[in-house]
């Protein structure tokens, strides 16, 4: 058997797979085994950030797998202390609790922000209210959080205690809060949910609401956080702070990390023993995404990163008047949707097929979210390529 017939006999058939078995990987391009090139503007789902196997970050895992790869959390670990400080001194937060994905993330703040009023002899306030068309993980709790109906069949009964309002609503969000409500969880921009951006004005307006209200506002920033949005956290663009705040993704390059933030007060819900992980925040994984953190915090970096995203933005809005397919193009940094009144699926794979991998979610929306480290020469590829396809 090849990969292929081998991965389908073994393997869960959970993923609408391509029939492409990748074998390398350098900067934005991919190869597969048949030795075709791909440049990649989905970094796998705005994880590969840096790019594919860059030199640092692999010297880095290179040199801690020689070195120390896992011991428990029981212990302390040089790499895990390092990072820990670096994301502190870089965000809002005063701690940080590291797991292994951004779902284990999003469940540590979930069951963080439940805790911390029960530790405040408030038991009856275990709601949160999170938003129409937000993912925030495949977990039962995370599932139970996120706004889309598609992924949750079949899973019922749910976790309890979630409310869903429709995004960008603050009157709607108003409306819902009561006594039994802890906490607003959210996106700054929703990614699977078809790269809709928080209007700022209502962002802001949720923030002052929870402060006014005694509740707590987690942003869920695994897939629009470590530059992706042109800021080390796509927050920062509206100016707001949130009290937890959730990461992953780009935080290894490709290594499995999640990291959950939050403000000092808000810390004090987790006390020894109330929330663990086996594998979080291992020297290996926290050793890489040190040096990641490291080259993606650096203000020329993150300046790059907002001038290749105009650029992006600026090119695609350039091919509406001639296709009148494409309603919209948005999106901040590079993490951009371009919205079509038709199957954006069939684009996608026909893009594959002139080399260019890109990702359609909601239907109808190409979802572009490439290496941060993508060139200007390749952006007006896939530009190319989608004005040869929509014509």
């Amino acid at each position: 058997m090849n990969t292929i017939e081998r991965t389908d006999a073994y393997v869960f058939n959970t993923y609408a797979r391509i029939p492409t078995v990748f074998v390398r990987g350098q900067g934005a391009t991919l190869w597969d085994d048949r030795g075709n090139s791909y440049t990649d503007f989905l970094a796998g789902i705005a994880v590969a950030s840096l790019g594919h196997c860059h030199p640092a970050v692999t010297r880095a895992i290179a040199d801690q797998a020689a070195t120390l790869v896992h011991v428990s959390n029981i212990f302390y670990t040089e790499p895990q202390a390092e990072l820990a400080q670096m994301l502190v001194e870089n965000s809002f937060a005063d701690k940080v609790f590291f797991a292994n994905s951004g779902a284990e993330a999003n469940e540590a703040a979930i069951k963080l922000a439940r805790r911390y009023f029960n530790e405040k002899g408030e038991p009856g306030r275990f709601k949160i209210i999170t938003m129409n068309q937000s993912f925030h993980g495949r977990t039962m709790a995370t599932l139970s959080a996120t706004g889309q109906d598609k992924i949750k069949q079949g899973f019922s009964p749910l976790v309890e205690g979630f409310v869903h309002c429709p995004f960008n609503d603050i009157d709607a969000l108003t409306a819902l809060i009561d006594d039994s409500v802890c906490a607003v969880m959210m996106e700054c921009l929703q990614g699977e949910g078809g790269v809709l951006p928080a209007d700022p004005d209502y962002i802001k307006s949720v923030r002052r609401l929870c402060s006014e209200r005694g509740l707590l506002l987690i942003f869920d920033e695994v897939q629009t956080g470590m530059g992706r949005c042109g800021t080390l956290f796509a927050h920062e663009l509206f100016d707001v702070t949130p009290d937890i705040m959730t990461l992953a993704k780009a935080l290894g390059n490709g290594l499995p990390i999640g990291a959950m933030l939050a403000s000092k007060e808000t810390v004090k819900g987790f006390t020894a023993g109330s929330h663990a992980t086996t594998f979080g925040g291992t020297p290996l994984v926290t050793r890489a995404a040190l040096e990641v953190l490291k080259i993606i915090s650096e203000p020329a970096f993150l300046g790059e990163v907002r001038e290749k995203g105009s650029y992006l933005k600026q090119e695609l809005t350039k091919l509406m008047p001639r296709h009148k397919t494409i309603k919209a193009v948005r999106g901040k940094g590079l993490l951009v949707g371009m919205e079509l009144d038709s199957d954006a699926g069939k684009v996608v794979r026909l893009a594959m097929k002139k080399g260019f991998i890109l990702n359609a979610i909601q239907g109808k929306v190409i979802r572009f979210a490439p290496p941060l480290v993508i060139t200007r020469e390749e952006i007006d590829g896939v530009v190319k390529v989608l004005d040869d396809l929509l014509d």
